[in-house]
Protein backbone atom coordinates (compact mmCIF):
# COMPACT_ATOMS: atom_id res chain seq x y z
CA UNK A 1 0.00 0.00 0.00
CA UNK A 2 1.43 2.98 -0.83
CA UNK A 3 0.99 6.71 0.24
CA UNK A 4 -2.60 8.09 -0.56
CA UNK A 5 -3.09 11.67 -2.68
CA UNK A 6 -5.08 13.17 0.24
CA UNK A 7 -8.30 14.97 -0.14
CA UNK A 8 -8.16 18.63 -1.54
CA UNK A 9 -9.37 21.63 0.44
CA UNK A 10 -12.08 21.60 -1.72
CA UNK A 11 -15.30 20.36 0.45
CA UNK A 12 -18.18 20.58 0.20
CA UNK A 13 -21.06 22.31 2.82
CA UNK A 14 -23.02 19.43 3.31
CA UNK A 15 -19.61 17.19 3.51
CA UNK A 16 -18.11 19.53 6.11
CA UNK A 17 -20.87 19.36 8.00
CA UNK A 18 -21.49 15.55 8.00
CA UNK A 19 -17.55 15.66 9.02
CA UNK A 20 -18.31 17.91 12.09
CA UNK A 21 -20.83 15.60 13.26
CA UNK A 22 -18.38 12.60 12.86
CA UNK A 23 -15.82 14.97 14.76
CA UNK A 24 -18.41 15.78 17.48
CA UNK A 25 -18.98 12.60 18.09
CA UNK A 26 -15.31 11.58 18.35
CA UNK A 27 -14.65 13.89 20.58
CA UNK A 28 -17.24 13.36 22.87
CA UNK A 29 -17.15 9.90 23.24
CA UNK A 30 -13.51 8.19 22.38
CA UNK A 31 -11.19 10.79 24.27
CA UNK A 32 -8.02 8.01 23.81
CA UNK A 33 -8.97 7.90 19.49
CA UNK A 34 -9.22 11.42 19.82
CA UNK A 35 -5.87 12.37 21.91
CA UNK A 36 -4.16 10.40 18.80
CA UNK A 37 -6.02 11.71 15.80
CA UNK A 38 -5.56 14.89 16.42
CA UNK A 39 -2.18 14.75 15.54
CA UNK A 40 -3.10 13.84 11.65
CA UNK A 41 -3.47 16.41 8.69
CA UNK A 42 -7.00 17.56 8.62
CA UNK A 43 -8.11 15.36 5.64
CA UNK A 44 -7.14 12.00 7.62
CA UNK A 45 -8.56 13.37 10.85
CA UNK A 46 -11.75 13.63 9.02
CA UNK A 47 -11.87 10.46 7.54
CA UNK A 48 -10.69 8.45 11.10
CA UNK A 49 -13.40 10.65 12.68
CA UNK A 50 -15.84 9.23 10.05
CA UNK A 51 -14.47 5.50 10.49
CA UNK A 52 -14.91 6.09 14.30
CA UNK A 53 -18.36 7.13 14.17
CA UNK A 54 -19.50 4.41 12.35
CA UNK A 55 -17.79 2.19 14.51
CA UNK A 56 -19.70 3.61 17.44
CA UNK A 57 -22.65 3.61 16.03
CA UNK A 58 -22.21 -0.86 15.77
CA UNK A 59 -20.94 -0.73 19.21
CA UNK A 60 -23.96 1.15 21.06
CA UNK A 61 -26.47 -1.33 19.12
CA UNK A 62 -23.91 -4.60 20.66
CA UNK A 63 -24.39 -2.53 23.95
CA UNK A 64 -27.63 -1.06 24.41
CA UNK A 65 -30.47 -2.43 26.07
CA UNK A 66 -32.56 -3.79 22.82
CA UNK A 67 -33.71 -7.12 22.82
CA UNK A 68 -31.27 -9.82 21.00
CA UNK A 69 -33.63 -9.68 18.00
CA UNK A 70 -33.81 -6.54 17.12
CA UNK A 71 -30.28 -5.97 17.68
CA UNK A 72 -29.54 -7.78 15.41
CA UNK A 73 -32.10 -6.51 12.77
CA UNK A 74 -30.50 -2.71 13.36
CA UNK A 75 -26.98 -5.07 12.77
CA UNK A 76 -28.54 -5.52 9.23
CA UNK A 77 -29.44 -2.21 8.76
CA UNK A 78 -25.85 -0.94 9.58
CA UNK A 79 -24.47 -3.68 6.91
CA UNK A 80 -26.89 -2.55 4.32
CA UNK A 81 -25.57 1.08 4.94
CA UNK A 82 -22.47 -0.01 4.36
CA UNK A 83 -23.37 -1.79 1.01
CA UNK A 84 -24.92 1.37 -0.31
CA UNK A 85 -21.25 3.34 0.36
CA UNK A 86 -19.47 1.01 -1.46
CA UNK A 87 -21.58 1.01 -4.33
CA UNK A 88 -21.66 5.15 -4.12
CA UNK A 89 -25.10 5.21 -3.75
CA UNK A 90 -25.16 8.17 -0.20
CA UNK A 91 -25.20 11.01 -1.70
CA UNK A 92 -24.07 14.30 0.15
CA UNK A 93 -27.89 15.61 0.97
CA UNK A 94 -28.46 11.96 2.79
CA UNK A 95 -29.86 12.68 6.24
CA UNK A 96 -27.32 10.57 7.71
CA UNK A 97 -24.14 12.45 8.76
CA UNK A 98 -22.24 9.50 9.34
CA UNK A 99 -22.92 7.74 6.11
CA UNK A 100 -22.13 10.91 4.17
CA UNK A 101 -18.84 11.53 5.62
CA UNK A 102 -17.95 7.49 5.40
CA UNK A 103 -18.56 7.60 2.26
CA UNK A 104 -16.69 10.40 1.19
CA UNK A 105 -13.83 9.55 3.23
CA UNK A 106 -13.77 5.88 1.35
CA UNK A 107 -13.66 8.30 -2.26
CA UNK A 108 -10.08 9.78 -0.89
CA UNK A 109 -8.55 7.06 1.08
CA UNK A 110 -8.54 3.39 -0.15
CA UNK A 111 -10.24 2.08 3.13
CA UNK A 112 -11.17 -1.83 3.02
CA UNK A 113 -14.75 -1.18 4.21
CA UNK A 114 -15.48 -5.15 4.88
CA UNK A 115 -13.38 -4.25 7.74
CA UNK A 116 -16.55 -2.82 8.86
CA UNK A 117 -18.40 -5.99 8.31
CA UNK A 118 -16.73 -7.73 10.45
CA UNK A 119 -16.96 -5.19 13.40
CA UNK A 120 -20.41 -6.10 12.77
CA UNK A 121 -19.33 -9.99 13.08
CA UNK A 122 -17.97 -9.31 16.08
CA UNK A 123 -20.86 -6.96 17.65
CA UNK A 124 -23.05 -10.34 16.74
CA UNK A 125 -20.81 -12.09 19.05
CA UNK A 126 -21.78 -10.00 21.57
CA UNK A 127 -25.24 -9.94 20.74
CA UNK A 128 -25.11 -14.05 20.88
CA UNK A 129 -23.09 -14.19 23.91
CA UNK A 130 -20.29 -15.94 22.95
CA UNK A 131 -18.01 -16.93 25.10
CA UNK A 132 -14.26 -18.35 24.54
CA UNK A 133 -12.70 -21.30 25.39
CA UNK A 134 -9.31 -20.63 24.07
CA UNK A 135 -7.03 -17.54 23.33
CA UNK A 136 -7.44 -18.67 19.62
CA UNK A 137 -10.93 -18.58 20.13
CA UNK A 138 -10.89 -14.65 21.58
CA UNK A 139 -8.37 -13.88 18.88
CA UNK A 140 -11.60 -14.31 16.39
CA UNK A 141 -13.34 -12.43 18.31
CA UNK A 142 -10.22 -9.80 18.71
CA UNK A 143 -9.73 -9.28 15.39
CA UNK A 144 -13.34 -8.71 14.52
CA UNK A 145 -14.22 -5.62 16.49
CA UNK A 146 -9.84 -4.11 16.80
CA UNK A 147 -7.64 -5.79 14.27
CA UNK A 148 -10.02 -5.04 11.25
CA UNK A 149 -10.18 -1.52 12.76
CA UNK A 150 -6.40 -1.57 12.60
CA UNK A 151 -6.47 -2.46 8.79
CA UNK A 152 -9.26 0.35 8.14
CA UNK A 153 -7.29 2.68 9.76
CA UNK A 154 -4.26 1.44 7.63
CA UNK A 155 -6.48 2.68 4.72
CA UNK A 156 -6.22 6.03 5.41
CA UNK A 157 -2.39 6.06 7.07
CA UNK A 158 -1.00 4.76 4.04
CA UNK A 159 2.73 3.43 4.14
CA UNK A 160 5.57 4.90 2.97
CA UNK A 161 7.26 4.31 0.11
CA UNK A 162 10.22 1.91 0.14
CA UNK A 163 9.61 0.83 3.54
CA UNK A 164 11.14 -2.37 4.37
CA UNK A 165 8.59 -5.17 4.81
CA UNK A 166 5.67 -2.98 3.94
CA UNK A 167 3.19 -5.96 2.52
CA UNK A 168 3.22 -6.83 6.16
CA UNK A 169 1.70 -3.74 7.33
CA UNK A 170 -1.86 -4.95 7.45
CA UNK A 171 -0.66 -8.05 9.56
CA UNK A 172 0.95 -5.05 12.16
CA UNK A 173 -2.26 -3.33 12.50
CA UNK A 174 -4.00 -6.04 12.89
CA UNK A 175 -2.15 -7.42 15.82
CA UNK A 176 -1.76 -3.74 17.11
CA UNK A 177 -6.00 -3.92 17.35
CA UNK A 178 -5.45 -6.99 19.22
CA UNK A 179 -2.82 -5.16 21.82
CA UNK A 180 -5.46 -2.28 22.55
CA UNK A 181 -8.57 -5.26 22.86
CA UNK A 182 -7.07 -7.35 25.33
CA UNK A 183 -6.03 -3.95 27.01
CA UNK A 184 -9.48 -3.21 27.08
CA UNK A 185 -10.76 -6.29 27.97
CA UNK A 186 -8.71 -6.50 31.32
CA UNK A 187 -9.48 -3.09 31.84
CA UNK A 188 -13.39 -3.50 31.99
CA UNK A 189 -13.36 -6.90 33.55
CA UNK A 190 -15.27 -5.94 36.57
CA UNK A 191 -17.74 -3.46 33.98
CA UNK A 192 -18.13 -6.27 31.56
CA UNK A 193 -19.17 -9.28 34.17
CA UNK A 194 -21.74 -6.83 35.67
CA UNK A 195 -23.01 -6.64 32.32
CA UNK A 196 -23.22 -10.41 31.80
CA UNK A 197 -20.06 -11.00 29.60
CA UNK A 198 -17.19 -12.69 30.07
CA UNK A 199 -14.23 -12.12 27.75
CA UNK A 200 -11.06 -13.82 29.52
CA UNK A 201 -10.47 -17.19 27.62
CA UNK A 202 -11.85 -19.93 30.25
CA UNK A 203 -8.73 -22.30 30.18
CA UNK A 204 -7.06 -19.05 31.58
CA UNK A 205 -9.95 -18.65 34.28
CA UNK A 206 -9.29 -22.14 35.32
CA UNK A 207 -5.74 -22.21 35.55
CA UNK A 208 -5.57 -19.39 37.79
CA UNK A 209 -8.92 -20.29 40.02
CA UNK A 210 -11.04 -17.63 38.50
CA UNK A 211 -13.72 -19.28 36.79
CA UNK A 212 -16.21 -18.03 39.26
CA UNK A 213 -16.28 -14.86 37.68
CA UNK A 214 -15.52 -11.06 38.62
CA UNK A 215 -19.14 -10.10 40.63
CA UNK A 216 -17.56 -8.05 42.92
CA UNK A 217 -14.52 -5.46 44.15
CA UNK A 218 -12.52 -8.88 45.08
CA UNK A 219 -10.70 -11.89 43.31
CA UNK A 220 -12.98 -15.01 43.53
CA UNK A 221 -11.61 -16.85 46.92
CA UNK A 222 -8.45 -18.88 46.29
CA UNK A 223 -7.55 -17.38 42.90
CA UNK A 224 -4.75 -16.22 42.27
CA UNK A 225 -6.25 -13.14 40.18
CA UNK A 226 -2.61 -11.21 40.11
CA UNK A 227 -1.37 -14.43 38.57
CA UNK A 228 -4.06 -14.15 35.86
CA UNK A 229 -3.69 -10.29 34.91
CA UNK A 230 -0.03 -10.69 34.73
CA UNK A 231 -0.28 -13.76 32.24
CA UNK A 232 -2.69 -11.66 30.22
CA UNK A 233 -0.44 -8.61 30.50
CA UNK A 234 2.65 -10.16 29.00
CA UNK A 235 0.47 -11.63 26.12
CA UNK A 236 -0.80 -8.08 25.71
CA UNK A 237 2.91 -6.71 25.84
CA UNK A 238 4.17 -9.39 23.03
CA UNK A 239 1.07 -8.19 20.98
CA UNK A 240 2.44 -4.74 20.96
CA UNK A 241 5.73 -5.43 20.49
CA UNK A 242 4.62 -7.44 17.19
CA UNK A 243 2.30 -4.74 16.10
CA UNK A 244 4.76 -1.75 16.20
CA UNK A 245 6.96 -2.99 13.83
CA UNK A 246 4.17 -0.94 12.10
CA UNK A 247 5.79 2.62 13.05
CA UNK A 248 8.79 2.72 10.53
CA UNK A 249 6.04 2.00 7.72
CA UNK A 250 4.17 5.43 8.55
CA UNK A 251 4.79 8.90 7.70
CA UNK A 252 5.50 11.08 10.25
CA UNK A 253 2.11 11.91 11.35
CA UNK A 254 0.50 9.00 11.09
CA UNK A 255 3.36 7.38 13.21
CA UNK A 256 2.93 9.82 16.22
CA UNK A 257 -0.79 8.81 15.88
CA UNK A 258 -0.54 5.56 15.91
CA UNK A 259 2.42 5.91 18.74
CA UNK A 260 0.29 8.22 20.71
CA UNK A 261 -3.01 5.60 20.98
CA UNK A 262 -1.05 2.66 21.41
CA UNK A 263 1.46 4.62 24.09
CA UNK A 264 -1.78 5.46 26.21
CA UNK A 265 -2.72 2.02 26.46
CA UNK A 266 0.75 0.28 27.06
CA UNK A 267 0.84 2.76 29.96
CA UNK A 268 -2.95 2.35 30.86
CA UNK A 269 -1.47 -1.48 30.91
CA UNK A 270 1.80 -0.76 32.72
CA UNK A 271 -1.08 0.71 35.99
CA UNK A 272 -2.98 -2.49 35.83
CA UNK A 273 0.04 -4.90 35.81
CA UNK A 274 1.04 -3.32 38.85
CA UNK A 275 -1.97 -2.69 40.94
CA UNK A 276 -3.89 -6.12 39.14
CA UNK A 277 -7.33 -5.99 41.85
CA UNK A 278 -7.91 -1.61 40.97
CA UNK A 279 -10.19 -3.51 37.74
CA UNK A 280 -12.12 -4.82 40.15
CA UNK A 281 -12.94 -1.79 42.05
CA UNK A 282 -13.60 0.56 39.11
CA UNK A 283 -12.13 2.19 35.51
CA UNK A 284 -8.75 2.39 35.73
CA UNK A 285 -7.60 5.36 33.40
CA UNK A 286 -4.76 7.70 32.55
CA UNK A 287 -5.40 11.81 33.65
CA UNK A 288 -5.05 13.88 30.82
CA UNK A 289 -1.64 15.15 31.80
CA UNK A 290 -0.23 11.91 31.05
CA UNK A 291 -2.04 11.41 27.76
CA UNK A 292 -1.09 14.89 26.58
CA UNK A 293 2.27 13.98 27.36
CA UNK A 294 2.08 10.29 25.08
CA UNK A 295 0.82 12.74 22.11
CA UNK A 296 4.08 14.71 22.42
CA UNK A 297 6.14 11.78 22.68
CA UNK A 298 4.40 10.48 19.92
CA UNK A 299 4.63 13.65 17.77
CA UNK A 300 8.43 13.82 18.16
CA UNK A 301 9.05 10.39 16.65
CA UNK A 302 10.92 8.84 19.35
CA UNK A 303 9.29 5.94 19.41
CA UNK A 304 9.09 5.48 15.97
CA UNK A 305 12.86 5.71 15.95
CA UNK A 306 12.97 3.41 18.73
CA UNK A 307 11.06 0.73 17.01
CA UNK A 308 13.03 1.24 14.06
CA UNK A 309 15.83 0.79 15.49
CA UNK A 310 14.96 -2.27 17.10
CA UNK A 311 13.45 -3.67 14.15
CA UNK A 312 16.96 -3.32 12.53
CA UNK A 313 19.00 -5.35 15.41
CA UNK A 314 16.65 -8.34 14.82
CA UNK A 315 17.27 -8.49 11.23
CA UNK A 316 21.35 -8.12 11.77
Amino acid sequence: MSRTVESGPNVSAPVLAAYSYCEAVTGQQARNFAYGIRLLPLPKRRAMSALYALSRRVDDIGDGALAPDVKAERLDETRALLARIRKGEVDEDDTDPVAVALAHAATHFPIPLGGLDELIDGVLMDVRGETYETWEDLKVYCRCVAGAIGRLSLGVFGTERGALNVERAPEYADTLGLALQLTNILRDVREDAEGGRTYLPADDLAKFGCSAGFSGPQPPAGSDFAGLVHFEVRRARALFAEGYRLLPMLDRRSGACVAAMAGIYRRLLDRIERDPEAVLRGRVSLPGREKAYVAVRGLSGLDARTISRQTVRRRT
